[in-house]
């Protein structure tokens, strides 16, 4: 739990990174709820902010697979801060539809995990899209790892929040896993366009985060590798 940079935190979800945007106003933007049901670390670091839990104003998921969102059924009563999702997968966060399991072991051993990760389904607030403002984070829709699957661009601070679309890990950018993400053609497609802007640190829902002027050539070199 630490400030990556001036307003914009990171917050251990347990097995998933979680991230506080500060507001120009004082209010707070949760950018994915984590695994854990009762969203217990995020609602522990608020005092550290000298914030409470109703400074939390909206809770951004980036997509819907359960661990980022497992908390936000709980962290929505707590902090009475609104649901955003993509409306592509709003249906799998409010429990209308399911993701297909991945296929062979791994998905016999997801499926016999699952009643261990049950995630209170929570009906969005609102229905984000491409182009949409969440404060001063810009919606990217980056489709592949699933249908809904969204990046948040604060274009002033040159910050990219990428969900699983891309991970930064052990010192080097990697897409999202293969196994978990229905269309990686489209995931692919999603990531030659984040290249193409202008950022210089990428925060994402698994590994550490990437600052670093390099970070669009980095992302230009991942492209080679899918």
């Amino acid at each position: 739990m630490t400030e990556v940079l001036k307003g914009v935190h990171h917050v251990d979800g347990s097995n998933a990174n979680c991230y506080l945007v500060v507001e120009d106003d004082g209010a707070l933007i949760l950018v994915d709820a984590g695994m854990q049901s009762d969203g217990k670390k995020i609602l522990e670091y608020l005092p550290k902010l000298g914030r409470g839990p109703s400074d939390v104003k909206t809770i951004v998921l980036t997509h819907g697979h359960f661990d980022h969102v497992r908390g936000a059924a709980a962290l929505k009563v707590a902090t009475g801060g609104k649901v955003a999702v993509h409306e592509d997968d709003a249906d799998f966060v409010s429990g209308k539809a399911k993701y297909p399991p991945p296929g062979g072991a791994m998905g016999v051993a997801f499926r016999a995990m699952s009643p261990f990760f049950r995630t209170t389904p929570v009906e969005p607030d609102q229905m984000l899209k491409e182009g949409d403002k969440v404060g001063p984070l810009t919606v990217i829709h980056t489709p592949g790892h699933t249908p809904g699957s969204i990046s948040l661009f604060d274009e002033m601070a040159r910050v990219l929040f990428v969900g699983d679309t891309v991970r930064f890990l052990n010192g080097k950018l990697e897409g999202p896993p293969p196994r978990f993400t229905l269309d990686m053609i489209r995931a692919k497609a999603s990531i030659e366009r984040l290249a193409s802007l202008n950022f210089q640190v990428v925060l994402s829902g698994h590994g550490d985060p990437l600052k670093s002027e390099a970070a669009p050539s980095m992302m230009k070199e991942l492209l080679k590798s899918i």
